[in-house]
C-alpha cells in the first residue's frame, strides 16, 4: 500500500531506511574529507592505507585482491587508488612470496608516518560524530555489520 501518492511507501521521508543512511552517509563523508585535507588524502586513499597497515598489522602479506575484499571498494579502484598513492610515495608494490601472479602492498616510511596521524584525525572525528549514539554505538555497528554481506 503506497503512502504518499502512488509513488513512496513512506509517509514522511525520514521513515526511509535508505534515505535516513544517504543522508548520515552524506555528512559523514563530508567531513571525513575536511579531515584528510591536512595529509591530501581523499577518502579512497586513506581507506587503503589504513587497511594496508591494519592488515599487515595482522601479519599478513596485502596483495589488491585482499584490499578489495577488506575495504568494500571495487578492484578497478583499487588498483587506480594505488597507483595514485605509489606516485606519491606512500606505498610500494613488490613480488608475493608465495603466489607469482600477485604483487604484494606495503606501506613505505612515509605511508606508515602518514597511517597513524590520518587514523588518528580520523578516529577523533568517528568519536565526535558517533557521540549521539553513546551506548547505542556497539547495537548500531552490529545492526551495520548485518547489512555487509560477507563476500559483497
Amino acid at each position: 500500500m503506497r503512502k504518499r501518492g502512488d509513488t513512496f511507501a513512506f509517509e514522511q521521508a525520514e521513515d526511509s531506511p535508505g534515505f535516513l543512511l544517504w543522508q548520515a552517509t552524506s555528512l559523514w563523508q563530508r567531513e571525513i574529507r575536511r579531515a584528510l585535507v591536512a595529509f591530501d588524502l581523499t577518502h579512497s586513499q586513506f581507506v587503503l592505507i589504513a587497511s594496508i597497515h591494519w592488515l599487515t598489522l595482522g601479519g599478513n602479506e596485502v596483495t589488491q585482491a585482499t584490499l578489495s575484499q577488506h575495504s568494500k571498494i571495487d578492484p578497478m579502484t583499487v588498483s587506480q587508488v594505488l597507483r595514485a598513492l605509489q606516485v606519491r610515495k606512500l606505498v610500494r608494490r613488490r613480488a608475493h612470496s608465495s603466489d607469482t601472479r600477485a604483487k604484494a602492498v606495503e606501506l613505505t616510511e612515509a605511508g606508515r608516518g602518514v597511517v597513524h596521524e590520518a587514523v588518528k584525525a580520523v578516529e577523533k572525528f568517528d568519536m565526535e560524530f558517533f557521540a549521539p549514539l553513546g551506548s547505542g554505538l556497539r547495537e548500531f555497528n552490529n545492526a551495520l555489520k548485518k547489512l555487509i554481506k560477507p563476500g559483497s
